[in-house]
């Protein structure tokens, strides 16, 4: 008898119908969320909102297909996710990429250009000691506001292959799909951006910070 009152308990959560949608309750409870989400992608606040306004569409008309398995906002941003992949890919496909902006991220002054030690890194101008775990960086605010400014100085399709790759965790595979671009294109693409930001956020945080505490004027980092 148990066993026959767990399956139709069981049965009957598992077929209960779903409530219906209300695109109200998702702004008020979830809308915040999904433009940041989709600003530190897009980097363009008017394209954010607009995108999160196609998610929530998107999201009204497939309501019926949330199983419930996941929380509301889980689901949402999965919409989410996809469109702004449709956004890349449409980008990517219509918009002629300078290869002469993309190539300037190479950052050749940072190698020696002759001698002995020619394409290791310049000595006065190499990477320096970050004295900084990953983890605590994530912590402090005012770091992830240097990286979304070094990030929004990349090119469309080069911060688009790091933010899938780096960011969202997409196989190399399914972004070189998504972008239509070859696997070769794709680490060159990374390569770039990952010169680009390294120094960028050497000159403007780690560099920056050395200077002021070195003059005795300290930073807080309290949040």
């Amino acid at each position: 008898m148990r066993h026959e009152a767990q399956s139709s308990v069981r049965h009957e959560t598992q077929t209960a119908p779903l409530s219906p949608p209300d695109p109200g309750a998702w702004v008020d409870r979830h809308g915040d969320a999904l433009f940041r989400y989709a600003l530190f992608r897009l980097r363009d606040a008017a394209l954010a909102e607009d995108i999160v306004q196609e998610t929530l569409l998107a999201a009204l008309q497939s309501h019926h297909t949330f199983a419930g398995r996941g929380s509301e906002r889980t689901w949402l941003v999965g919409i989410l996710k996809h469109k702004i992949i449709d956004h890349f890919r449409r980008a990517c496909r219509e918009r002629a990429q300078d290869q002469r902006d993309e190539a300037a991220l190479e950052h050749e002054k940072l190698f020696q250009q002759s001698g002995e030690w020619i394409d290791h890194w310049d000595f006065a101008r190499g990477p320096i000691e970050w004295h900084a775990t990953p983890a605590a960086l994530l912590e402090q605010n005012e770091f992830w506001g240097v990286f979304q400014n070094c990030l929004a100085g990349l090119p469309e399709r080069i911060a688009a292959t790091f933010t899938l790759r780096e960011i969202d965790g997409l196989s190399s595979e399914e972004i070189c799909e998504a972008l239509n671009i070859k696997a070769n294109n794709l680490w060159v693409m990374l390569h770039r951006a990952r010169m680009h930001l390294r120094q960028c956020i050497e000159a403007k945080w780690f560099r920056a910070n050395a200077t002021q505490n070195s003059s005795g004027g300290g930073i807080k980092h309290g949040f």
